[in-house]
Formats: structure tokens, sequence, C-alpha cells
């Protein structure tokens, strides 16, 4: 029987210490295929332009044990990089998406920004389980890495939670598992499953415009270990354990339909 193709893929771009984390992680389960972006992509959400022209070339991907692993860069968002890869790439249908490992944590009401995210969200609509893993860094960090992280707890967790996914479908309206590590984690960290909060975690900044900036930054919210209890936000900043939160594709709200209706039928 032959192994399960698992797929892989960040928004950090292919040379990421994120991604090839990821990669080490998830060898002893199956046949690996790598397409990620040329390029930093945070923040691009599930975008897909549409007018651009995508080049790919391949890259040499070696492990630790000096295995090889098929590996393509793309010159695309992370969402059109799972495109290319289901069309293009892969020889036959993934058992499994992995996006990550990502460079700062993706909570709350700021997943539908995450180009991590986004990229697990394209896998779902191939029906295809999908896995996000992020770990919480300084926002500083958030574009380039920190020289100094350990993926060691979240290469565990990925590996974990990848071999569970691989032996038992999420159930139905459960499309991708968003995974997300505080900074002090260790692969013994307890993991709850969490919901999404309602908070804004990365609050907007205006641009340091004495500094030469053009664009505004971001910072994260004041006092999140108070975020509502069970959210994505309060376990990783109040309990300090790993968020594991399901996510679906449908957007819907979950407002009472007969009383949305009654209101805006009235007069």
């Amino acid at each position: 029987m032959a192994s399960p193709l698992i797929l892989v893929t960040n928004d950090d771009g292919i040379r990421s210490a994120g991604l090839r984390a990821a990669v080490e992680a998830l060898a002893p389960l199956g046949e690996l295929l790598v397409v990620a972006p040329n390029r930093q992509w945070s923040g691009a959400g599930r975008s897909m332009p549409i007018t651009v022209t995508h080049e790919s070339a391949a890259v040499e991907y070696t492990l630790k044990d000096g295995r090889s692993v098929a590996a393509y860069e793309v010159d695309a968002t992370p969402a059109h990089c799972v495109i290319h890869a289901m069309l293009h790439f892969a020889e036959r249908r993934p058992a499994l998406v992995v996006s990550g490992i990502n460079f700062g944590e993706n909570v709350s009401t700021e997943v539908t920004i995450s180009g991590t995210i986004g990229a697990a969200l394209e896998a779902a609509t191939f029906h295809v389980p999908a896995l996000a893993v992020s770990v919480e860094m300084a926002v500083e960090n958030h574009l380039s890495g920190d020289d100094d992280e350990d993926y060691g707890a979240a290469g565990a967790f990925t590996r974990r939670f990848a071999r569970r996914l691989l032996e038992d479908p999420l159930p139905f309206d459960a499309d991708l598992l968003s995974i997300n590590l505080p900074r002090t984690a260790t692969s013994d960290t307890p993991w709850h499953l969490t919901r999404l909060s309602r908070h804004r975690y990365f609050i907007p900044v205006p641009a340091d415009r004495d500094n030469g900036g053009t664009r505004p930054g971001y910072r994260v919210m004041d006092g999140p270990e108070n975020a509502e209890p069970g959210s994505d936000i309060w376990c990783i900043h109040h309990l300090h354990h790993v968020s594991v939160t399901p996510i679906s594709l449908d957007l819907t709200s979950r407002a009472d339909f007969g009383a949305l209706e009654e209101q805006l039928h009235a007069a």
C-alpha cells in the first residue's frame, strides 16, 4: 500500500525554518510534496490574484537523514500554491495538507487575514483534511522569523495532529484545525480545543512617519490573558497551553434565523 501523500506549504516562503521543521516532523508519516511561495506572503489570507503569471521552479529540499523531498517554489500566494500543487505537481490526491509552521500566532478575528490559514482553507475546498500550525513570536519577527526559535515543540505537535488526521477524518463542519503554540510550549505542553476569540488580537497602529514609515503596523492587544475563557487567545496567554481550533468553511452567522428574519421584515 502506498504511503499517504502529504502536501506542505506556508506563507513565510519556501526557505523558512518553520517550513523545514514541518517537513522534518512529517517525514516519518508518508511521502511529502512541498509547494510554497518563493517569498514572504504573510497577510495574504486566501488571496488568489488571477491576472498574474505564476512561475515555478524545483528546489532541492534535503532532510537531516539525507533523503530528498520533492519541492517547488512558486511565485504565488499560499492559497494559490495549494491550487498549483493540486493541479500541476501532485501525481495523486494528497491525504493531508499542512500549512506552516508559521512565524507568529494566528488567532481570533485575524484568521481570515492569515496566509497560513488561507492555504489550509483552500485545501479544505478540495475536501482534503488540513492542518495549520503557528508559533507565538514577537511582532518584529513575524516576517523574518527568530534565529533563536526552537521548532521542536511545534514539530512534535505537527506530527501528532497530522497522524491523527491521517488515521481519522474530521467530523462534518470541522474543515481544518488551527494549532497555535505559546512561545513557552514544549512537546509535553497540554492542549485544548478552543474557539476563535471575538477580540481583535493584533491592534493596528499608525505608520511611524518620524522614522520614515509609510504603512500602518500592529501590536498585540492589551491583556490577552483576560480574553474569553475557552478562546484561543485565553488558552495561549492565560493557560500557556496549546490551542487547537476547529475551523469551518461555512461563515454563515449562527444568529436565530427566525428572529433575524422578523427583524429584517419589520417596517
